[in-house]
């Protein structure tokens, strides 16, 4: 069995007590039709948990015990007790670090480094939104002597939060944390493939002190619940994050009853390398950008757009090191762990396939790897396409998995236009020892997010989101907060 080969792991204590049950009303409860759904290690093919399938019924249950919450005592808490109370949640996730590392790995199969790195970003979400719960100030609007005018920032009541599977406990912090600061209830629904760390999460918050109802979990199969959630009479507001069509969709939802939405959808990023960069760093932040969890990042840098003339030195760099990545299972730490499923590898697999199909190099990679002890795991090499032409499928698309695409240009002129050539628009990052010309292409490249001469850089404190299909709205930083509060003017004559 799965939780065999993982004991063969040295070092790591497995948790006995993983969590088996919803939060509604801050208490633990099963799904009202009693069913359940299985969640697997990716690493080994295997059971190894199980957790509630909720449905419509528990929906309705979780949003109506959040609007009733909205309305107790959670309504008469301080701001400053709010912080408080994000504040001890941090202090109890950090304490709590290792066995929440050690789950997020298990359910997810990444890395147990990238996961502990995933915690510890999780309690500094709630750390950071703790410092902002009693500084949600509005403002005094001059009318003259004859009027006073002022604004308040109120909460929009109950948030509906859809969490992926690659990154499921610091997305769900990340939405989580600042609604909570801004006064809001929050309904969190995790993905299927992942639903562990959000619902040892809601120990954490009861812990803190959070009122009960303020932060229910719900469990299930999102095509049922994950409408339910977005179409509900008693959300106000939902936080999505997964792919372009499941977004579409929770758009349409939403607008039946005139909900707004934030979007984090996909990505298809270019890390744009000159022929004056450093391409020591270029190459470090190049296997960063595409091979963070085997790929499976919206932000993912998954277009290498490079100079000619430090093509093909580059492009041995970067061949050699993949190919001394280590692969495994994601407790053994290795630097790639697998893919979340068989049909995700499968699909990812497709691509490459295609690819080969149509004439374009595979320069490494572009195949499924068997891990010994782990022949179940659903395990894929680090990939890199070469000279790929822009209107190819693999550029076109996010693929989602260990698959670095090439596209080699001409010019500083050439790299931009190819850069803003997909219809994505999440990151970008560039590559130069030119700071003008760094700041002209941060200027002109269609993305949400740019980094110069890194990836992957900036942390809570740094706005996240897209343009395009990307998607609208923006995470992380003081601009989440805008999603959570809504601005009432008041004006009076005097």
């Amino acid at each position: 069995m799965g939780r065999d080969l993982l004991r063969e792991i040295p070092g790591v204590a497995i948790p006995t007590d993983l969590p088996r049950h919803m939060y509604i009303g801050g208490r633990q409860v099963d799904a009202i039709s009693g069913d359940r759904i299985e969640t697997v290690d990716p690493a080994t093919g295997q059971v190894f948990a199980d957790v509630p399938s909720a449905t419509i019924a528990d929906v309705d249950a979780a949003v109506d015990n959040s609007r009733s919450a909205l309305r107790g005592p959670w309504r008469d808490t301080l701001p400053v007790e709010r912080g408080r109370i994000l504040h001890r949640t941090a202090q109890l996730i950090r304490r709590d670090a290792e066995r929440l590392a050690i789950i997020e790995t298990l359910d997810s199969g990444k890395p147990l480094t990238e996961s502990r790195g995933d915690v510890a970003t999780a309690a500094a979400y709630f750390e950071y939104y703790a410092g902002i719960a009693d500084k949600l100030q509005g403002d005094s609007i001059p009318l003259g002597t004859a009027y006073m005018s002022f604004t308040l920032h109120e909460p929009v009541g109950v948030t509906a939060h859809i969490i992926p599977w690659n990154f499921p406990l610091v997305t769900t912090a990340r939405g989580v944390a600042p609604a909570l600061a801004a006064g809001n209830t929050v309904v969190v629904k995790p993905a299927s493939q992942t639903p562990l760390t959000a619902l040892a999460l809601a120990d954490l918050l009861i812990e803190a002190g959070l009122p009960a109802g303020v932060y229910n979990a719900l469990t299930g199969r999102g095509g049922v619940i994950g409408d339910a959630l977005s179409g509900h009479r008693g959300v106000d507001h939902v936080t999505f994050t997964g792919s372009v069509p499941t977004g579409i969709n929770v758009m349409k939802v939403a607008a039946e009853r005139v909900t707004s939405v934030t979007l984090e959808l996909g990505g298809k990023s270019p890390v744009v390398v000159l022929a004056d960069a450093d391409l020591d760093a270029a190459v470090e932040g190049t296997l960063k950008a595409i091979y963070m969890n085997a790929g499976q990042v919206c932000s993912a840098g998954s277009r290498l757009v490079i100079d000619r003339k430090v093509h093909a030195s580059m492009l041995d760099r970067l061949v050699a090191r993949a190919r001394q990545l280590s692969i495994g299972h994601g407790l053994s730490d290795p630097k790639l762990g697998p893919l979340i499923s068989d049909t995700h590898r499968r699909t990812v697999a497709s691509y490459v396939d295609g690819a080969r199909a149509r004439g374009i190099t595979v320069a490494t990679g572009g195949e499924p790897v068997d891990v010994a002890g782990f022949e179940g795991g659903y395990f894929y090499a680090p990939t890199i396409l070469d000279a790929v032409h822009a209107q190819d499928r693999v550029v076109q698309e996010e693929i989602f998995g260990p698959v670095l695409v090439v596209q080699v240009v001409e010019s500083a002129e050439e790299a931009l236009a190819v850069a803003n050539g997909t219809p994505f628009g999440l990151c970008a990052g560039i590559y130069t020892r030119d700071v003008t010309r760094a700041l002209r292409f941060a200027r002109d490249v269609d993305a949400g997010q740019v980094f110069i001469n890194q990836y992957f850089a900036g942390g809570v404190p740094t706005p996240f989101g897209g343009t395009k299909l990307s998607g609208f709205g923006r995470e992380k930083g003081l601009a989440a907060l805008a999603a959570y509060y809504q601005v009432k003017c008041i004006t009076a004559r005097i």
